[in-house]
């Protein structure tokens, strides 16, 4: 995994940022502020680690973050309270499935240390293929014994299924070697 301190000046633009603008243009599941925050900052987390310079461009994005050797890149990034593991899941909503992103990068944030983590990257038909999918209302159970019920229609693929990087170029390499159209 590759992991990255969040600068602070890019959490202060994050949050002055959503204040004004609700990233949420689905027709449910939209994200809390918090969990919108926490995907704004891991989207630009990426950019930054790949030399790019942040983006807080308002409007709905197509569906994608990224437009990388002509690939539809979407990041995906969990707030979590820990460092990620190897066994730990991301989650895909299922109402994304359909948008037009040919690959995912799947990042966790630590939100206690404010690290950022990139955990993977896969494309759609093999997340499609591989995850396990829960439709809403189902109940899932944690380690700790604990419980919650699906709030809306989710993919969950572990980390160790993820293809697995060890420096932002390979995220570069991946999308140069995809196939465009093989997933269209």
């Amino acid at each position: 995994m590759i992991s990255k301190q969040v600068p602070m000046w890019l959490k202060e633009q994050t949050w002055e940022y959503l204040q004004e603008n609700n990233m949420g243009q689905r027709h449910s599941a939209n994200g809390t502020k918090s969990q919108q925050y926490t995907g704004l900052l891991g989207e630009n987390m990426v950019r930054i680690m790949l030399g790019l310079k942040p983006s807080f461009i308002p409007g709905y994005d197509g569906g994608h973050d990224l437009l990388m050797n002509s690939v539809k890149v979407d990041v995906k990034t969990m707030g979590r309270h820990v460092d990620p593991k190897p066994e730990y899941v991301n989650n895909f909503i299922g109402y994304q499935k359909d948008l037009d992103a040919q690959m995912y990068i799947f990042c966790s944030m630590n939100k206690n240390t404010s690290i950022f983590f990139v955990c993977g990257l896969l494309t759609k038909i093999d997340l499609l293929d591989y995850a396990h999918f829960y439709p809403a209302g189902s109940i899932r159970y944690r380690d700790d014994d604990t419980s919650f019920r699906m709030k809306a229609p989710t993919y969950e693929i572990a980390n160790s299924s993820l293809i697995q990087l060890q420096t932002p170029t390979d995220i570069w390499a991946e999308t140069y070697y995809y196939e465009p159209g093989f997933l269209d």
